[in-house]
């Protein structure tokens, strides 16, 4: 059987969302596993003033490159940056660029697309069913092509609680709603969203469906493959253990529990399942900006969950932009926690549902693979070791996303020691406080007060007794 290596020997590759963090991934792995790959094309639209070409090179600078440089110091001369807008007609391809395309590419991944999950539906149906549609009339007009590869989401069809390796029929037909959005306006295409969102929390899970359905039906013969990954988090082993360069998805969280923020949330099962290793690993290995100590608390009850968030965020980042406003500098930190907790809303359905979905391709797959490419490709997460990846997973946060050095670990424990310190004796005379506005009220408050204070004073006297007596 040919290895994957030898499979990729000599073709050219097309990659579409290549600066994105699945796109960088996969332009890594493909280029240091089948160093013998011919071309990878990858469209990348000019943003910020910079041409596709700069942002590229500007892309493979990153760490993430490293291993690769250092295997390969001239892998970029594989890389061809195309200068391409997947809104525009025709891709906004150049007569030049679609003539090299449609007659050199063998493999096309199509990973591009619109992770914000509640874009409005207009721009979502652009990015993610139009975007690939145009992809998929582009397939049909190359001469050599043998796979095109979609990239969707396991929840594309998270309205169902089984799901199987098939594309199911989709909410509607997405040419009557491509025809249906071309004469409505924004106002009436936002008051109609939630009625065809159905069940589906938003509208990227929509438009992953109608895009499935969409190449389903216009794939023709084609040889297509639609993969499905779940939530995205750090790198498990390659190039190197915890590469993050975002804050999407789980890596928000962490950070927010790691010492930003005293976070409670409301019914979120995976975070209950991981919070012991991210605590534990950001105590040991503390934030250098850490505002306060790591912790997280969960609760299934709505109103103890609101009124958390008022007294333990919103009320601490008020005081906060309240000291930055008196010192003569902009606030922030109400604007951060808005944005925190817009960001694990959007995440609540995720992680408060469960769902089954059916991996006999996968296991197939694998049963096929070759002991080199279980080697080299390892897609068996049975190996993974949870502890080992959510520690690796937070110092990535640490290391390549907020740009922390160990070198910063003992002045970061330091500060971490100062903010407990600061807890304890916050709490202390907050208790006193309350318990003395009770006590200039009530004979039964003064009562218990005085018990609890006489029991604590022949507490230490017994314990000096004690100690005095060992001597």
């Amino acid at each position: 059987m040919v290895t994957i290596p030898e499979y990729y020997e000599g073709k050219n590759v097309l990659i579409t969302g290549a600066t994105g963090f699945m796109g960088k991934v996969l332009l890594e792995k493909l280029l240091r596993s089948c160093s013998s790959v011919k071309t990878a094309y990858v469209l990348v639209r000019p943003k910020a003033g910079q041409a596709p070409e700069a942002r590229i090179a500007d892309m493979i600078n990153c760490k993430l490159f490293d291993r690769l440089r250092e295997e390969q110091p001239d892998f970029a001369e594989k890389i061809v940056a195309v200068n391409s807008d997947l809104t525009q007609p025709d891709l906004d391809l150049s007569t030049e660029d679609q003539e090299t395309l449609t007659g050199c590419i063998n493999i096309v991944f199509h990973c591009a697309a619109t992770i914000r999950f509640n874009e409005p539906l207009k721009d979502a149906m652009q990015l993610n069913v139009l975007a690939t549609q145009k992809m998929v009339n582009l397939a049909h007009r190359m001469k050599h092509l043998e796979v095109f590869i979609h990239v969707s989401t396991a929840y594309a069809h998270c309205d169902r609680e089984l799901i199987e390796e098939v594309v199911y029929p989709p909410p509607v037909d997405y040419r009557k709603l491509i025809d249906t959005l071309e004469w409505m306006d924004d106002k009436l295409v936002s008051l109609m969203t939630p009625k065809l969102l159905g069940e589906r929390p938003n509208t990227y899970t929509y438009t992953k469906a109608l895009a499935e359905q969409l190449i389903q039906q216009e794939c023709g013969n084609l040889n297509v493959a639609i993969i499905r990954p779940s939530i995205v988090g750090a790198s498990w082993k390659e190039p190197f253990p915890g590469w993050i360069d975002n804050f999407n998805g789980p890596s928000g969280i962490f950070i927010a529990v790691s010492g930003h923020f005293d976070f409670f949330l409301s019914r979120f099962k995976c975070i209950g399942i991981s919070q012991y290793h991210v605590i534990s690993t950001f105590k040991r290995n503390p934030l250098e900006q850490a505002f306060r100590r790591p912790n997280v608390n969960l609760t299934t009850n709505h109103l103890i969950n609101q009124y958390w968030i008022a007294v333990s965020h919103k009320a601490p980042a008020f005081l906060y932009d309240l000291f930055l406003r008196m010192s003569g500098r902009e606030p922030r930190m109400m604007k951060t926690i808005t944005r925190l907790h817009k960001a694990m809303m959007v995440l609540e359905y995720f992680t408060s549902h469960s769902w089954v979905w059916n991996m006999d391709n996968i296991t197939m797959l694998m049963n096929q693979m070759g002991s080199e490419d279980k080697k080299a490709f390892n897609i068996d997460v049975r190996q993974l070791h949870w502890a080992e990846y959510m520690e690796n997973y937070c110092m990535g946060t640490k290391k390549y996303v907020l740009n922390e050095e160990l070198s910063g670990l003992p002045a970061a424990r330091k500060h971490l020691n100062k903010l407990r310190n600061i807890r304890y004796t916050f709490n202390t005379i907050l208790v006193v406080f309350i318990w003395r506005i009770f006590i200039a009220r009530s004979q039964m408050a003064r009562n218990i007060w005085y018990f609890v204070v006489s029991l604590c004073f022949k507490f230490l006297s017994y314990f000096r007794a004690s100690s005095t007596m060992r001597y």
